[in-house]
C-alpha cells in the first residue's frame, strides 16, 4: 500500500515538472524531437527532467545588459543543480541612453512588445515548464514580465542590477548628469573640455542607470509584486551578490514548479497595489504607471489610473535618491537595499503582507526578520519625515486630458504652474528651441504627435527636459506632452496626456500664446480658451497620416492602446 502510495506521489509530482514538456518529449512518436534536443547538448536522463527556458536581454548595445550573458549562465547553473534542465535563449534590448532624443526612441516602448512577443513565442513553441526571465534596461523588465503573465507558467524575474555612479569633479554622476550638462555647454556655463570629460566618466561598466530611473524602479516594482526574489532589485550589477541571485532564482523555479505555483497566482490585484505603493515610496519614474497598467493587463487583473491616485494619496515619498533626490541606487544597496523599505511600509500597514511570492511564502514571511536600515543614514527617511507627505506620482484631468496624464511632482517644483503655451510638433523642434534660448521663464512647453500612435512609439522626452534644467529653468517652465518621460526626467513636467493628439486629443488644438494651468492640488490640467472657440478650432483640424506606412512602426501604431490603459497591443481595449 505504501508502494503505491509513493508511485502515485512520484507520478503527481512528475506531472507538475513536465506538465508542458512531456508533451514534447515522451512516446516513441517524438523521437525527432528527443533527437534534435540530443544535439543541444541532452543526456537521456535529461527527458526525466522538467525544462526551464532561460530568457536572456543580454546584448553589447547598452551597458545595461551587457553582463547578463553571465547571469543567465548562472541562473542555468541553478537550475540544473535543482533537478531540472535549463535552456539559455535571447531575445532583444535597445538603449534608451543611447538613442534618447533620436528617432531611434520610436522604436524603445515598441520594444516592450516585442521583448514579451518573443519570450511567449519560444517558451510556447518549445513547451518550457517554466521561465527564468532576466533583464537589465527600462524595456526588459515589463517587457518580461507581460510574456510570464501571458505563459502562466512557474516563473521568476531577476534584475541585471544598477551601475556604480561615475566620478567627475569629486563628485557622483550618471548618464542623467550628462544630459543636463548638454544644456548647460548650451548656456556656455560648461567648457568643451569640461564637456568631454564628463561623457568618458559617468559610465564606470555594466549595470542599469543609477537613480530611481525607470530600470531601478521597475526592478523594484517587480519585486513588491512578488515576482523576484527579495532584495533583488537593489544588488549592484557586478557584485556576488547579483551572481548568488541569478544562481537563486534558477534553484526557486524548480521549487516552483513543486509546489505548483505560477505567476497568475501571485500577480494578483493586491500584488499590484504592493507594487504602487513601493514605487511611490521610491519617489519612483512615471514609466512604472504605463508598464504596470501593461503587466496587469496581460495578467487579468483591473489596474486604472485612479489606483495610482487612490493609494497615492495615503503613501508618502520617503527615498531621497535621484533624480529629484540626493542619492543613487547604490547608496540604498549599500544600507540594505528595498526589503528593510518594504518591511516599513507592511508595519505601517501600507503592504499588503498576505500576498503569494515566488520564494513560495508571503510578503510578510519573507520580511519577518529583515533588519532595519543602520541610524543616521538618509537615504531613506522615516514616516514622520517624508520627502513628501504624498504621492509624486499625480495624475491630472480636465479639458487637455479627459482620458488623464501623469504628472511628476516632487514637492520642489510647486504644486501648481500657468503660463503661456510654447507648442511644438516634435521634440527635436523643442529641443532646438530650449538650447537656442528661445524657451523663457514663464513658458508651458507643449510637445504634441509624440503619443503611442502619433510618434508612433511614444519617445521619452529626457533630452528636452534635461535641456530645461541645465540652463537653470527648471523651476520657470513647465513641459507638457502626448509622449513619455525618462525616469532621469525632473521638474514640472506632465506626460502620457490622453487622448493623444494624432487622434485628436485636445492637445492637438492648443495654439502658441493660449493660457495652461497645471494644479496638482486639483488634480486639473486646463486649456483657458473658451468652448466655443475650441468647437471652431476642432472643425478645422485636418487628420494627419500614419508616419510610417510599413514596418514594425506602422504594426505598432496600428494596434496600440493609448497611454490611460498602458499602451498595449495585446487585446487592445479600444477595439
Amino acid at each position: 500500500m505504501k508502494s503505491s502510495t509513493s508511485k502515485k506521489s512520484a507520478k503527481s509530482r512528475l506531472s507538475l515538472h513536465r506538465h508542458w514538456s512531456g508533451l514534447l518529449v515522451e512516446a516513441p512518436e517524438r523521437a525527432q524531437s528527443r533527437a534534435m534536443l540530443h544535439a543541444v547538448g541532452f543526456e537521456r536522463g535529461d527527458f526525466q527532467k522538467s525544462q526551464i527556458g532561460v530568457a536572456s536581454t543580454w546584448s553589447q548595445v547598452t551597458p545595461c545588459n551587457i553582463h547578463i550573458d553571465q547571469l543567465a549562465i548562472a541562473a542555468a547553473e541553478g537550475v540544473a543543480k535543482a533537478g531540472s534542465k535549463p535552456l539559455i535563449f535571447n531575445t532583444i534590448t535597445i538603449s534608451d541612453g543611447i538613442s534618447m532624443g533620436t528617432q531611434g526612441m520610436k522604436y524603445s516602448l515598441v520594444s516592450r512588445e516585442v521583448i514579451a512577443d518573443s519570450i511567449e513565442t519560444v517558451a510556447g513553441c518549445e513547451l518550457f515548464d517554466g521561465l527564468v526571465a532576466l533583464g537589465g534596461c527600462d524595456k526588459n523588465m515589463p517587457g518580461c514580465l507581460i510574456a510570464l503573465a501571458r505563459l502562466n507558467r512557474p516563473s521568476i524575474f531577476v534584475y541585471g542590477g544598477t551601475i556604480l555612479p561615475g566620478c567627475f569633479q569629486k563628485r557622483d554622476v550618471d548618464i542623467v548628469s550628462v544630459f543636463e550638462a548638454v544644456g548647460t555647454h548650451a548656456a556656455g556655463k560648461m567648457s568643451d573640455g569640461d564637456l568631454a570629460e564628463l561623457e568618458q566618466c559617468a559610465i564606470p561598466g555594466a549595470g542599469s542607470c543609477g537613480g530611481m530611473y525607470t530600470a531601478n524602479t521597475m526592478a523594484c516594482a517587480i519585486e513588491a509584486l512578488g515576482m523576484s526574489l527579495p532584495n533583488s532589485s537593489a544588488q549592484n550589477a557586478i557584485s556576488t551578490a547579483k551572481k548568488d541571485d541569478a544562481l537563486n532564482a534558477g534553484a526557486a523555479v524548480h521549487r516552483l514548479l513543486d509546489l505548483g505555483i505560477r505567476p497568475l497566482d501571485i500577480m494578483t490585484k493586491k500584488a499590484f497595489e504592493n507594487a504602487i505603493t513601493v514605487v511611490i515610496a521610491l519617489g519612483g519614474s512615471t514609466n512604472a504607471v504605463l508598464h504596470l497598467l501593461a503587466i496587469a493587463h496581460a495578467a487579468g487583473v483591473k489596474l486604472t489610473l485612479d489606483d495610482f491616485t487612490r493609494i497615492g494619496k495615503r503613501v508618502p515619498v520617503l527615498a531621497d535618491l535621484k533624480p529629484s533626490g540626493k542619492y543613487v541606487m547604490s547608496a540604498l544597496v549599500g544600507i540594505g537595499g528595498l526589503t528593510p523599505l518594504m518591511k516599513m511600509l507592511l508595519d505601517k500597514g501600507l503592504l499588503h503582507g498576505d500576498c503569494l511570492t515566488v520564494t513560495g511564502q508571503t510578503v510578510a514571511e519573507n520580511l519577518r526578520h529583515v533588519k532595519p536600515y543602520p541610524p543616521g543614514q538618509d537615504v531613506i527617511h522615516g514616516f514622520d519625515n517624508p520627502i513628501k507627505p504624498t504621492s509624486h506620482l499625480v495624475v491630472l484631468y480636465g479639458n487637455l486630458a479627459p482620458l488623464g496624464g501623469v504628472a511628476k511632482i516632487s514637492g520642489k517644483e510647486g504644486e501648481s504652474f500657468r503660463g503661456r503655451a510654447r507648442v511644438f510638433d516634435s521634440e527635436e523642434a523643442t529641443l532646438q528651441a530650449i538650447l537656442s534660448g528661445k524657451i523663457k521663464k514663464g513658458d508651458v512647453i507643449v510637445i504634441r504627435y509624440e503619443g503611442p500612435k502619433g510618434g508612433p512609439g511614444m519617445r521619452e522626452m529626457l533630452a528636452p527636459t534635461s535641456a530645461i534644467m541645465g540652463r537653470g529653468l527648471g523651476k520657470d517652465v513647465a513641459l507638457i506632452t502626448d509622449g513619455r518621460f525618462s525616469g532621469g526626467t525632473h521638474g514640472f513636467v506632465v506626460g502620457h496626456i490622453s487622448p493623444e493628439a494624432h487622434l485628436g486629443g485636445p492637445l492637438a488644438l492648443v495654439k502658441n500664446g493660449d493660457m495652461i494651468s497645471i494644479d496638482a492640488r486639483t488634480r486639473l490640467l486646463t486649456l483657458e480658451v473658451p468652448a466655443k472657440e475650441l468647437a471652431k478650432r476642432r472643425k478645422a483640424l485636418k487628420p494627419r497620416p500614419p508616419v510610417k506606412k510599413r514596418g514594425v512602426l506602422a504594426k505598432y501604431a496600428d494596434h496600440v492602446s493609448q497611454a490611460h490603459l498602458g499602451a498595449i497591443t495585446d487585446g487592445n481595449l479600444e477595439g
